[in-house]
């Protein structure tokens, strides 16, 4: 599987050219998307019983939905989040 639409390219250049960063970034997003159609489900199937949420989103791959929204830019992150994590990450790892 490759990234075709959006191009690579376009998404490294909002990552600051960082591929671990693109891919923590789209992950991260993925799964929020996956908890909340998770949740949304589970609530609108206790109260009734077709599940339109469900419905509208499935068949959509949430990490391409991730993907599409850091090239349109309404996904992003704060660099010193980031660097935050990283370096706490880091300080786990035996030396």
């Amino acid at each position: 599987m490759s990234v075709i639409k959006p191009e690579i390219d376009s998404l490294l250049e909002r990552t600051e050219h960082n591929p671990f960063l693109l891919c923590s970034v789209a992950s991260k997003r993925a799964c929020d998307i996956n908890n909340m159609l998770r949740g949304q489900h589970l609530r609108v199937t206790a109260i009734q019983e077709v599940d339109d949420i469900t419905t509208i989103a499935s068949g959509k791959d949430t990490v391409s939905i991730a993907m599409n929204e850091i090239d349109d830019g309404t996904l992003g992150f704060v660099q010193e989040d980031f660097d935050r994590d990283i370096r706490g990450a880091n300080n786990g790892i035996a030396q």
